[in-house]
């Protein structure tokens, strides 16, 4: 297959690429600029020059492709809480690739996040068959299964809070990572019994290539390894990796402590993967997210 992935030099698409190049696939990654193009060609990948407000480039390399893996998001926006923008962008992008691909039966590999059930109100433990009703993050999620009612094999990747690696450079642990260096502490909301879901990235890029490959459409699919590690432990063991205290923050100090993740931070978020290993046979063969996290590779440079 050809494989057209957006967010190509992105940190999970530097492991999809080389997951499918492996497998005997051939990719075209969109990249922004001259330095994204050399990382994507790095990675084994062709360059198709664009970006996300591009419609027509899209709907073009969507349309010479048997296959879309979508990566792309402005996450930027996120960090300035301007989500709705990223979110119309998101949703521009996938229509004007939806348009090339209707009735072909081609695969759209969409992304989304365990998250958006918690922000949806669900409570316990999280599967592929809840969905997260409505809002910004669950519209983006809907509108691609709903592609398979327009003839696309269209799915949606759901991916942990933590997708962790020695390849995540710009996720939450790096965040948090930085947070804690920058206030002297590593700090976890309330008691810190929430939990979070975790997967390594290359766990999460062979479930990408899979869904790829066989999906059925329609489905929403689970990249988790660790169904729910309490925040506590996450903060403990980057303390004891800074040699510095974790303490409790407490609600009212959230959003001076952790800045645009304080929206986030408490949610209690776990997830089950059963589904998905069923359906594609998938099974995380990676450290789980304590274990990477008590390596050095996150602590070598500031985050």
């Amino acid at each position: 297959m050809q494989v057209f992935v957006t967010g190509a030099s992105g940190h999970i698409a530097s492991a999809v690429i080389p997951e499918l190049v492996a497998a005997g696939h051939e990719v075209l990654g969109l990249a922004r600029s001259d330095a994204s193009a050399a990382a994507v060609e790095a990675l084994g990948a062709k360059v198709h020059r664009g970006s996300l407000d591009e419609l027509e480039g899209l709907k073009e390399a969507a349309a010479a492709a048997d296959g879309v893996i979508h990566l792309a998001f402005k996450h930027d926006e996120v960090q300035t809480r301007n989500f709705a923008a990223a979110i119309a962008a998101d949703l521009r992008a996938k229509e004007a690739m939806a348009e090339a691909l209707a009735g072909t039966g081609k695969p759209f590999i969409g992304v989304s996040g365990t998250l958006a059930l918690a922000l949806g109100g669900l409570e316990g433990t999280g599967t592929e068959a809840d969905t997260p009703g409505t809002g910004p993050q669950a519209d983006g999620e809907n509108a691609v299964i709903a592609l398979a009612e327009r003839g696309i094999r269209s799915s949606v990747v759901r991916l942990p809070p933590t997708v962790h690696s020695f390849l995540d450079h710009r996720g939450y642990v790096p965040a948090l990572i930085g947070i804690a260096r920058a206030r002297g502490r590593a700090g976890y909301p309330g008691d810190g019994a929430n939990r979070w879901p975790a997967v390594h990235t290359l766990d999460a890029a062979r479930l990408f290539r899979l869904a790829v490959e066989s999906a059925p459409p329609g489905s929403r699919l689970h990249a988790v390894a660790d169904e729910g590690v309490p925040f506590r432990e996450i903060a403990r063991t980057i303390g004891r990796q800074l040699g510095m205290p974790a303490v409790s923050i407490p609600a009212e100090e959230a959003e001076s402590y952790f800045g645009f993740l304080a929206m986030f931070v408490s949610l209690d978020n776990p997830a089950s993967s059963a589904l998905t290993r069923a359906l594609l046979g998938w099974q995380p063969e990676q450290p789980g997210l304590l274990d990477d996290l008590g390596q050095d590779h996150y602590y070598l440079a500031e985050s």
